[in-house]
C-alpha cells in the first residue's frame, strides 16, 4: 500500500504577499517516489483554525508522516525543530487579528513534545547536499509552534505510529529584499531540502547520534 506523506505550509502573514512554506510545500503536491505519495495542504496563519484544519487533514489522509513547514524570517537555514512547547505567546496578531498571550495550547497538556522525525539525520543529509540546515531547539511561540504542538499532541493522543515534526525555512529572496540584512534561500533549494527530509524520514527508523543544535 502506498504511504501518504502530508506536508503543510501557511498562507502569507504579517503583511507579506507570499509565504515560502506554502510555495515550497505546494511544489511537492503529488510527488511520487518508491512507495509514497505527497499531499500538500495550506493552513491559515490563525490560532485554533490552523490546528483544526490539520486535524481534519490527518483524519482524511491517515498519513504515515506529517511535516509542518513554516516561515521564520531572519533564520539563515532550514531549521529542523526538535521540540514543541505548550504555550501561545504571540509577538504579533494572527491573520484574524488575535494576539494570544501566555495561554496553553492544550489545557492540562504536557509542557512539551519532541519531534518524532530523525531530525539529526535530516540535517546531516541536507548539509551533504550542499544546503544550510541545523537542528533548532525552539519553534517559537507563534502559530508555527501552535501547529507543531497540536500535531504532536494529536499523534500522542491517538497512539499512532505516524511520525511527525516541523521545519522552519528562511525568507525567499524577494522577501529578503524588503528586509535589509535578512537571510534568504531560493525556492528550488527549499523544495530540494524538503525532498531530502521526506526521503531521510522514510530511510531512518532511529535517528543519528550527532552533536548539534541552535537556540534561536
Amino acid at each position: 500500500m502506498e504511504k501518504i506523506i502530508l506536508l503543510t505550509g501557511f498562507e502569507p502573514f504579517n503583511q507579506e504577499k507570499i509565504n515560502p512554506s506554502w510555495e515550497a510545500v505546494r511544489a511537492l503536491q503529488g510527488w511520487r517516489e518508491g512507495d509514497f505519495v505527497v499531499h500538500a495542504r495550506q493552513l491559515p496563519c490563525v490560532f485554533g483554525s490552523s490546528a483544526r484544519m490539520l486535524h481534519h487533514a490527518i483524519e482524511e489522509l491517515q498519513p504515515s508522516v506529517v511535516i509542518g513547514v513554516g516561515q521564520a524570517g531572519g533564520r539563515v537555514d532550514m531549521s529542523v525543530e526538535r521540540i514543541a512547547i505548550n504555550i501561545d505567546d504571540a509577538p504579533i496578531a494572527d491573520n484574524k487579528n488575535r494576539q494570544i498571550v501566555d495561554q496553553p495550547i492544550v489545557k492540562a497538556g504536557p509542557a512539551a513534545y519532541f519531534s518524532t522525525l530523525p531530525i539529526k539525520a535530516i540535517v546531516h543529509a541536507i548539509r551533504e547536499a550542499g544546503l544550510p540546515s541545523s537542528v533548532s531547539h525552539t519553534a517559537g511561540t507563534y502559530v508555527c509552534n501552535h501547529v507543531f504542538y497540536s500535531l504532536m499532541h494529536q499523534a500522542h493522543e491517538w497512539g499512532t505510529t505516524m511520525r511527525a515534526g516541523f521545519i522552519h525555512i528562511p525568507y525567499l529572496p524577494q522577501q529578503a529584499a524588503a528586509h535589509p540584512g535578512a537571510a534568504s534561500m531560493k525556492l528550488d533549494d527549499m523544495v530540494e531540502g524538503l525532498r531530502i527530509a521526506v526521503r531521510t524520514t522514510l530511510a531512518y527508523d532511529v535517528d543519528m547520534r550527532e552533536a548539534g543544535g541552535v537556540t534561536h
